[in-house]
């Protein structure tokens, strides 16, 4: 027997003669020690807590039960199917649905916005005979949205704001076209965490015959169950029993509390939904049918939604709703009583913008005092009329009175720190200098210079303050800032050889 027939005979014997399993997860529990928090309501950004520990436990042994399911052929695995329409009926049920609703589970609120997009250009092709789509955005509109019209063909029409934040229905009138394939509004938008007018903007599209989508990603959940709590106002109307809405997308783990990859999309009817899927035949394999962007889907955070909805349950929803709710005043409140901060529009659900009433007070510098005491705030870089700001998400794990009550008192301080430092300093020569280039050809060493002149290094690693770095990248023209974001994130990973070492012994 020779030596690699020997190594592969004693690889089968055992498998798992590899590094100790202490080790990896002793270098895991390294690994996350330089990450934020995703627990006790400090990050107000990216994760949802409800303050409810025994949750991770009951989605940790959900999701290990279908492991090694594949939620690519339903047929194979039946068991997806049951999870998915439980989970989706309960989301329809919630968010206005009737009998005829039908829905899609996915990977989260980003895939939930592109199958809408791509489902509403299939649809304006195949009935309308559109070929050059276009799809009306508020500028408040998420991020994914512009990805999913780069994705998929469809030219951006962008519609303004008013000084609340929220799109105009004669702003959206305006805009439609033969080619419009669809009309968007939030609910809320991601920045300001206002409603746009959705009744009056779904009826504007349904007089043109344009599919209107609702992006309730980030509050559906959290505003379907407050509209269940007696003594608190009336969110305003935003789902799928608004006339004209054709289409809404609601995340469970934002405001359901669930771990990362849950999301679902839900459609008026399945006549609809359908336009979305792709189906193919011709080729050697099996038939294939996907209703998402995924192959291959692991059934994990499908089986850990469903338990952690179930768990909850309606009431468990409402009361977690109604102390977020209770949270937010209690935050909109005390941050206008700290001279030099503002909140930004009037917010409907649980995210506020706090942007600065004191041109001695830079948001980005509040920010980077805050995180260096333990608190994440987003910032959030000026535009389309939007200043500067930051961007609280408020999780049941940050409702406690007492919490906002620190959270006030670290942002006064952070406040009254920033005004002792003064804004961060923009060099006018670079931004002039910067101005001249054409983003399209520049060179990675061209980009890489002006990263530098950012506060950027060379290395990869970012600045322990941000805020000169975001000051610099907003005064940068946008398609400019847009070309240099990349170079920033591959510079955290650098080519193949750099990564090959594990760094942990084996």
């Amino acid at each position: 027997m020779d030596r690699r027939t020997d190594r592969d005979a004693r690889a089968f014997a055992d498998p798992c003669r590899g590094t100790d399993a202490s080790a990896l997860l002793a270098r895991l529990a390294a690994l996350r020690a330089a990450d934020l928090p995703v627990h006790g309501g400090r990050t107000m950004a990216y994760v949802y807590d409800a303050g409810l520990t025994a949750l991770d436990d009951l989605a940790a042994r959900a999701q290990d039960a279908v492991a090694g399911v594949n939620g690519l052929d339903m047929t194979a695995f039946p068991s997806v199917v049951t999870l998915e329409n439980e989970v989706v009926g309960r989301a329809a049920r919630l968010l206005g649905g009737t009998a005829g609703t039908a829905g899609t589970f996915t990977s989260g609120g980003t895939e939930s916005c592109l199958l809408a997009v791509l489902t509403a250009r299939e649809h304006a092709r195949r009935t309308r005979g559109v070929t050059d789509p276009e799809i009306v955005l508020p500028v408040t509109a998420h991020a994914a949205f512009h990805k999913a019209a780069r994705l998929f063909g469809l030219r951006v029409v962008s519609v303004p704001v008013d000084d609340g934040f929220r799109v105009r229905p004669a702003d959206v009138a305006a805009a439609l076209t033969p080619r419009t394939a669809l009309v968007v509004a939030s609910a809320p938008s991601y920045a300001h965490g206002v409603v746009d007018p959705v009744p009056a903007v779904a009826a504007t599209a349904a007089g043109h015959g344009v599919l209107c989508h609702v992006d309730a990603c980030i509050g559906g959940w959290y505003l379907g169950h407050l509209r269940l709590v007696d003594d608190v106002p009336e969110p305003p109307p935003f789902d799928l029993s608004v006339p004209g809405v054709t289409s809404l997308s609601v995340d469970l783990h934002k405001y359901g509390y669930t771990p990362k990859g849950a999301s679902v999309l839900l459609f008026q009817d399945a006549e609809l939904r359908r336009h979305g899927w792709f189906a193919h035949a011709s080729w050697p394999g099996y038939p294939v049918v996907n209703a998402t962007l995924q192959g291959t889907k692991p059934a994990g955070p499908l089986a850990a939604a469903w338990a952690v909805l179930e768990r909850v349950g309606t009431d468990g929803y409402a009361e977690l709703s109604a102390r977020v709710h209770r949270a937010v005043r209690q935050l909109v409140d005390g941050v206008g009583e700290i001279e030099g901060l503002r909140v930004l529009g009037e917010p409907d659900a649980a995210l506020v913008a706090v942007a600065s009433a004191d041109p001695r007070v830079d948001p980005f510098v509040v920010a980077d005092e805050m995180r260096l005491r333990g608190w994440y705030l987003q910032p959030q870089p000026a535009h389309a009329g939007s200043p500067a700001n930051l961007h609280l998400t408020v999780t049941a794990a940050a409702a406690d009175p007492a919490r906002i009550a620190e959270l006030l008192g670290e942002l006064a301080g952070a406040v009254a720190r920033a005004r002792e430092l003064g804004p961060p300093s923009v060099d006018p020569g670079l931004i002039e200098l910067a101005r001249g280039l054409d983003p399209d050809s520049l060179t990675p060493e061209e980009a890489g210079l002006a990263l530098e002149a950012a506060g950027v290094g060379p290395g990869g690693a970012l600045p322990a303050r941000m805020a000169p770095v975001l000051a610099v990248l907003q005064a940068l023209p946008a398609p400019l800032t847009e070309r240099l974001l990349p170079e920033v994130v591959s510079r955290l990973y650098p080519g193949a050889d750099a990564r090959s070492g594990s760094g942990v012994p084996g």
